[in-house]
Parts: C-alpha cells; sequence; structure tokens
C-alpha cells in the first residue's frame, strides 16, 4: 500500500494520540454538528455540510491524515482515517471524507506519481479541495462505466461519491483492455454532473458523464482496482460501526426515556436483552473491522481474508441494529421527524457502495478451504 499508511499498535485500541484525535472529532460534532445541521446538508444545493467540512479539515485535520506531509498532509495513515470515519457514521456526517480525504487521496497516492500528488493532495488535505472518483458503470464497480481513447473520455461514471460538488474527478477508466487513470476538472468541457434521488438522504451520489472530455493521464498500477476496492471496503466498515454505534445509542436513550406502565421501557428484561445482544453485535463488529485495517496496513497474508470479513460482517451489523432500532422506537421510528429511519437508509445504503458485501464470499471460502 502507499507510504502515507502506518500500522496500527493494536487492532481496535487507541493509542494515546488516537483516543485524542476521536476526542477531537466527537468534540467537533457535538458543537458543530447535530440533527439540524444535517437536514439542512441534506435539502441544500449541493448536498454537503461545507463549514462543517471546513471546521473538521481546519481544526483536526481530517482531510490531511493518509497523506504524507510532503504532500502538505498529516502523515498519518489509514489507522486514523478509520477513526474518524467511525465517528463520522456515528452522527451521519454530511462530509466528504471517505470520497475525498479516503478513495481520492489513496487512488493518488497509488500510483506513486509524486508529480501528480504534489499538484492535487496538498488541496484536499486542507479540505479546500474536494476530489471525487468516477468509477461504477449502472451495474456497479466491476466494470467502469467511461472509455478512455487517446486521452479522451467518453461514458458515464455512476455513484459518484460528492461528485455533485467535487472540484477534482478523478476517472477510472477503460482503455482497451487496461484501466487507466485521469484527472478532469469538475468544470471542464464535456463533464456533466447530474445528482441522484436517493434512498439515503445523508450522502450525496452523483453521476457524471464525460463527452470526449480531454484530461491528464496518472500513470497507475495494474491493481490499482483492486487496491482502491479493498482500501474502500475497509473504510466502508469502520463508517458502519459508527453508524451502528449510533442507532444503539439513541436506542438506549430512547428506551430510557419512553414509559410504559410507569416504567421506562428500557427497564423490561426482553428489551434489555435485545440491546445486549446489539451492543455484542456492534463491539464484535468494531474488532473485526479494526483487524481488516490492521491487516491492510501492514499488508498480511490474510488480507484478503481480513478485509471480506469486515465488509460481510459489519453490512451485516449494521442493517440488523438498525433494524433492531426502529423497531424499539415503536411507531415514531419510520416517521420522517425522527431520525434513527436515517441511520436505517445510511445502514442498507452502506452495503451498496463499492460492490456487495457477498461478492468478497470467495475470500472467505478460499481461507476455509472450501
Amino acid at each position: 500500500m502507499s507510504e502515507a499508511i502506518s500500522p496500527v499498535e493494536s487492532p481496535g485500541v487507541d493509542t494515546d494520540e488516537q483516543a485524542a484525535l476521536r476526542s477531537a472529532v466527537a468534540d467537533v460534532l457535538r458543537r458543530h454538528g447535530g440533527s439540524d445541521r444535517l437536514r439542512t446538508a441534506m435539502a441544500a444545493s449541493p448536498r454537503t455540510d461545507r463549514e462543517l467540512w471546513r471546521t473538521l479539515s481546519q481544526q483536526v485535520g481530517v482531510a490531511g491524515l493518509a497523506i504524507p506531509e510532503r504532500f502538505g498532509g498529516v502523515g498519518a495513515g489509514l489507522a486514523e482515517t478509520h477513526i474518524v470515519l467511525e465517528e463520522l457514521g456515528r452522527e451521519l456526517a454530511a462530509v466528504p471524507m471517505l470520497g475525498s480525504a479516503v478513495l481520492a487521496a489513496q487512488a493518488v497516492l497509488l500510483t506513486r506519481d509524486d508529480e501528480a500528488a504534489q499538484r492535487l493532495l496538498p488541496g484536499i488535505a486542507e479540505g479546500e479541495t474536494v476530489a471525487s472518483v468516477c468509477w461504477a458503470d449502472a451495474a456497479g464497480w466491476v466494470r467502469g462505466g467511461v472509455v478512455a481513447d487517446g486521452g479522451l473520455l467518453t461514458g458515464t461514471a455512476h455513484y459518484v461519491l460528492d461528485g455533485e460538488f467535487a472540484d477534482v474527478l478523478l476517472v477510472v477508466a477503460r482503455s482497451g483492455e487496461q484501466t487507466t487513470l485521469h484527472e478532469v476538472a469538475a468544470d471542464a468541457d464535456g463533464v456533466s454532473r447530474v445528482a441522484l434521488p436517493l434512498m439515503d438522504p445523508t450522502r450525496a451520489l452523483a453521476s457524471v458523464t464525460f463527452d470526449e472530455t480531454p484530461s491528464s493521464v496518472i500513470a497507475a498500477p495494474a491493481d490499482l482496482v483492486d487496491s482502491l476496492l479493498a482500501v474502500g471496503a475497509v473504510a466502508l466498515s469502520a463508517e458502519q460501526v459508527g453508524v451502528a454505534a449510533g442507532a444503539l445509542q439513541r436506542t438506549v436513550a430512547h428506551t430510557s426515556t419512553r414509559t410504559q406502565f410507569g416504567r421506562p421501557v428500557g427497564s423490561f428484561q426482553a428489551l434489555k436483552h435485545r440491546m445486549a445482544d446489539m451492543f455484542a453485535a456492534v463491539e464484535t463488529a468494531r474488532s473485526v473491522s479494526y483487524d481488516a485495517v490492521d491487516a491492510l496496513v501492514r499488508g498480511t497474508l490474510d488480507v484478503d481474508e481480513a478485509v471480506a470479513a469486515a465488509r460481510m460482517l459489519c453490512s451485516e451489523t449494521v442493517t440488523a441494529v438498525a433494524g433492531e432500532a426502529v423497531q424499539m422506537h415503536g411507531g415514531i421510528g419510520i416517521t420522517w421527524e425522527h431520525d434513527i429511519q436515517l441511520f436505517f437508509k445510511r445502514a442498507h445504503a452502506t452495503t451498496l457502495l463499492l460492490n456487495r458485501p457477498w461478492s468478497h464470499a470467495a475470500a472467505i471460502e478460499q481461507a476455509a478451504g472450501i
């Protein structure tokens, strides 16, 4: 993996520095986030909380965590972005951490092209530039939706994270039998962007169409797509842990204040057991997720299995916990006015990003000798 990545000292256990980072992110979200800000971002055009992203980038440095210092970043690694993604998932924050600070930054770093890195990464690290990776076709991320011919791009990339407001587009394109990476300014000739209607209104996705658009080619390794899919799967697992933890936290708070028969419903044994099971599931998913980022940054022999386990288990956990959370909120849980339905929608939407979880089943079967 890239030089920006640093190992995890003990998977799932924060170092003092990582604990301080987690606390700083949580504090910013507590002071500058919240349900009202999220719903304002959902209704905005474009659908993002620019001010929150600016605060997180300037005060905490989240956008540059996995970017080396020589390219304007903090010089930490994916272990630290993992912590941030978990905390952002806990609050459903509408900021471009996953798309720009992780996937786009890692796409550039994986090319090992210092000139491209010097040009693109300082702006991303400061949070001033938002970059989007344009990739999938209508069926998903197996086959790209854009074709490159003589440096000109044609086709449509679907499900582009933060695509409706990105400043720079990094296009993974098909060129014959090869996959190439291209840099395009979002306002370049031949580029058109359409904000997609979404099941999950807390995350902005767009389709980006290229019509013989000129581009700058960035030399990319043959395994770029596989590497990005692995980075994305592990990053999503961290977010899913945060979403599940946030749903559980809100469920505990709700059942502690809602009364039935003169008692808080959370005091009933049946609900206690269900919440205990939810807690155990979240903690197990967190352990598997942090094991995966540790395997990824260390490049261990079982990295494929660790990534697959995190993608599959965390997807199963977040959907199950979010479903339980909605049920335990009762009728109010399915109303637009209550935020728990947003956690339910984010939970299910995360399982559809960057290939389905069950696409990783082959790695698990291989590890088990099936």
